[in-house]
Parts: structure tokens; C-alpha cells; sequence
């Protein structure tokens, strides 16, 4: 397993060995053993699977606030994603900066993307299907949104009118909403 930094400050580009010959591949797509080998203690308690028809779907920017922030370690299964994370942690030395990455069934990378982000994914094929592991459970009463088009983070997606949920079409911008994280140094 590899582990590669990225430009904001906790979140991780996991690229998993994997092996192959003429019958297939396998890879390990999670192991908590190699994970605190890297310095990564995560104590996943759920997994979800989602799966959208559409290319140009773009899911996100969501996060749970409070207790029930979650870290999320993604990956794409079928078809190709550009997945974004979004640093929402007040005094953060990476405070509003966003990465993407291209997340597909073909190069199997995972994104970690820790508590106290913003995570959405655009679809960049037709017929995809979705996993994460969250470290805490889905919790409704702190489920929250932001824009995806919101011009003080200012994510180049690539596209102009992706396929949106009505929820994700009437998040608040992130100065309006009540985003209650804040940094710790480690």
C-alpha cells in the first residue's frame, strides 16, 4: 500500500497493491494493520454503497458537523469519479482549499478524507458505483450541506450543469452555514 500526500493538510491518496495475471487481480482494499503502519488509526463502523446511472452526477459537498463528524476512506468500483474533499476546519493552515482526484475502478486509488472536510464526487462515466468506510455512524440530525458551486471555495469541477439532488441544489453557501469545526494540531 501506498500512501501519498496531498495538498491539504490530512487527506490521502491510498493506491493499494495490486496483484494480477492472466485470471484477474486482487488487492486489499483495507487493512487497519498496514493503515497504522502509515500513521492512519481509523476505527470504521460502516460501510456505504451507492450507484449513479449518470455521467455529469455530481453528489456533494456534504459532511456531518459535531459528534458525528465523520472520516471517510472512498473509492470507485465501477466507472470513474473526480473526487473532491474540502478542508473546513477553522485554523487550518489549508482552510477552504480543495483537492480532486480521479478515483475509477481502472487505477483503484481511495481517497482518506478526515473528519472535519467536505467530501462530493462528480461522475465522469455512465454506471457508477461508490464505497466508503466511515469511522462514525450516519447521523440525520447533523447531516449537512454546502453549495457545489460555491464561489468562495470555487472547486473546478470541469462542468457547468451537473445532475444535482434538490437538497444539494439548495445547500448554503459556506458563509451561511453552520459549520462548527476547528483545527488541532497533532
Amino acid at each position: 500500500m501506498k500512501v501519498i500526500k496531498t495538498d491539504v493538510l490530512d487527506v490521502y491518496i491510498i493506491e493499494p497493491k495490486v496483484f494480477g495475471d492472466h485470471r484477474g487481480w486482487f488487492m486489499e482494499a483495507w487493512s487497519i494493520q498496514k493503515m497504522k503502519e502509515a500513521g492512519l488509526e481509523y476505527d470504521f463502523v460502516q460501510d456505504n454503497h451507492s450507484f449513479s446511472a449518470q455521467k455529469g452526477t455530481l453528489r456533494g459537498l456534504h459532511f456531518q458537523k459535531g459528534d458525528a463528524a465523520q472520516t471517510k476512506l472512498v473509492r470507485c468500483s465501477r466507472g470513474a469519479v473526480l473526487d473532491v474533499a474540502v478542508d473546513l476546519r477553522k485554523g487550518s493552515p489549508t482552510y477552504k482549499k480543495w483537492v480532486a482526484v480521479e478515483l475509477s475502478a481502472e487505477n483503484k486509488r481511495q481517497l482518506l478524507i478526515p473528519r472535519g472536510m467536505a467530501h462530493a464526487f462528480l461522475t465522469l462515466t455512465d454506471n457508477v458505483e461508490f464505497l466508503y468506510k466511515a469511522d462514525n455512524f450516519y447521523c440525520p440530525e447533523a447531516d449537512r450541506s454546502i453549495i457545489w458551486n460555491d464561489p468562495e471555495i470555487n472547486v473546478t469541477w470541469g462542468i457547468e450543469n451537473p445532475i444535482v439532488s434538490e437538497k444539494d441544489a439548495s445547500a448554503p453557501c459556506l458563509r451561511n452555514s453552520d459549520i462548527d469545526f476547528v483545527y488541532e494540531e497533532k
